[in-house]
């Protein structure tokens, strides 16, 4: 049997990394990324060493049973792909590595990264074309408390506190891309013909929610669009997605006041997510020049957003404009982490650092003959992620800073704690946008050299 050594890891500087592997003369090494009791189901780590040699892996991780104030829970990890490369992957508390290709991996490393030098590690086996294996069973358990705050954990990445970290993690990214040859330079392309072009609309702006069963809040929030000021014509369309409460009702009673302003679309099929919803609206006759979204349970934060988007749109010529948001209760009490307002973006490397993170942030607001030529993927999670990927892509992003909406977090919220089963699944599809971006983007860098 193959021998292993365990390396409990506190120091993720890629120089405490490199000393550690330095080390190493065992063919496996597993990393623990806990201080927790990690309890093997063999003793000894023997089903890690054997897996590991079936599937060849340079690096295998497992789900595991989390054991916590006396329940246990298996906790079932998501299956590495292509576009796995975000810095919050989880690979569990226990990660074994074939110590030769650590140890080649390590060796290629900058000394200076001071907290992402796991990260570091395992992205460049991954640019090296290495194994990375997800064994689908429990092979150890873990006594602790985990946080699983999940407002904490899905916007790490804008919390002030984890700067220097996430300047290092979109350093060793960016690094990654530009060895697998999928790094963009600065995009700068702005739409063509943009002011011929808006000659074909009616309205300049159209705010689309689409809406499935939120009688609570779509009241609230077209009339947060209704009372816009602005110096040009809108109109707000609302996608009815066969909603069975009394949401269709609550449009209606707005509607009929406000007749031509207030448009309501319910679709013929009815399989259509969240992005189907929204190309039906963007296809729409009606639909206004500039395409601004607004969740059926959020609202604007003031009268002048509209008019902010189109001073900012309209001077910039864009295909793709993201504001920024705040975070609320049901009752709009302000709530941690509070703004999220994405200053991590750099108009030189967001485009390339957005396939690292999350999000790109809200309210969005696309270009409507750009959106026509670029429909969404017809789901409920994820559709403006890849959306915004692929303009990305080939066309400059716009940005304002300031709040211009309200997110309002509560337990009929979509994104209200999430089950482990769900963070896996919509993670897993996130990914799934990341590798296909990947592979789009080589190939864009292909024809472009």
């Amino acid at each position: 049997m193959k021998n292993i050594t365990l390396l409990r890891i506190t120091d993720f500087s890629t120089q405490n990394i490199k000393e550690l592997l330095k080390n190493v003369t065992s063919d496996y090494v597993i990393f623990v990324l806990s201080n927790a009791n990690i309890i093997p189901f063999d003793n000894d780590f023997n089903q890690f060493i054997l897996l590991s040699d079936i599937y060849n892996a340079d690096v295998c991780y497992s789900d595991y049973i989390l054991t916590n104030k006396e329940n246990q829970t298996r906790i079932y990890l998501s299956t590495w792909q292509q576009g796995s490369i975000r810095n919050d992957f989880d690979f569990g508390f226990c990660v074994n590595f074939k110590t030769s290709t650590a140890q080649k991996a390590a060796e290629m490393l900058p000394q200076n990264i001071k907290k992402a030098g796991f990260y570091a590690l395992w992205l460049q086996i991954a640019a090296l074309n290495g194994i990375i294996k997800h064994i689908p069973q429990p092979l150890y358990k873990i006594s602790a408390d985990v946080d699983n705050n999940f407002e904490t954990s899905n916007f790490a990445y804008v919390n002030p506190q984890n700067r220097d970290f996430q300047i290092e993690a979109e350093q060793v990214f960016t690094n990654y891309l530009k060895q697998i040859g999928a790094y963009l330079p600065q995009r700068t392309q702005k739409v063509e013909n943009f002011n011929q072009r808006l000659k074909e609309f009616k309205n300049l702006i159209s705010v689309i929610i689409p809406v499935k069963n939120r009688e609570k809040t779509i009241s609230d929030a077209i009339n947060s669009a209704l009372n816009q000021n602005t110096n040009f014509s809108y109109n707000i369309i609302v996608v009815n997605n066969f909603s069975t409460d009394n949401t269709a009702q609550e449009i209606e009673k707005i509607a009929s006041k406000n007749k031509g302003k207030v448009v309501c679309i319910t679709p013929t099929d009815n399989d259509l997510g969240i992005g189907g919803c929204w190309n039906l609206a963007v296809n729409n006759p009606q639909c206004g020049a500039i395409a601004v979204q607004l969740d059926s349970d959020d609202i604007y934060i003031n009268n002048n957003v509209l008019q902010t988007i189109a001073d900012k749109f309209l001077s910039d010529q864009c295909a793709i404009l993201i504001g920024s948001y705040q975070l609320s209760d049901f009752n709009l009490t302000p709530i941690p982490p509070y703004l999220i307002d994405h200053k991590e973006w750099t108009p030189e490397n967001g485009h390339n650092n957005a396939l690292r993170i999350n999000g790109l942030g809200a309210p969005r607001c696309f270009f409507t003959p750009i959106l026509r030529q670029n429909p969404f993927p017809n789901v409920s999670y994820g559709e403006d992620y890849a959306i915004a990927l692929k303009l990305t892509r080939t066309y400059s992003l716009s940005r304002i800073y300031e709040p211009l909406y309200i997110c309002r977090r509560w337990t009929g919220n979509s994104d209200n704690n999430p089950s482990q089963e769900t963070l896996n699944r919509n993670n897993f599809y996130k990914d799934f946008i990341r590798t296909t971006e990947i592979l789009e983007r080589k190939k864009k860098l292909t024809i472009e050299n």
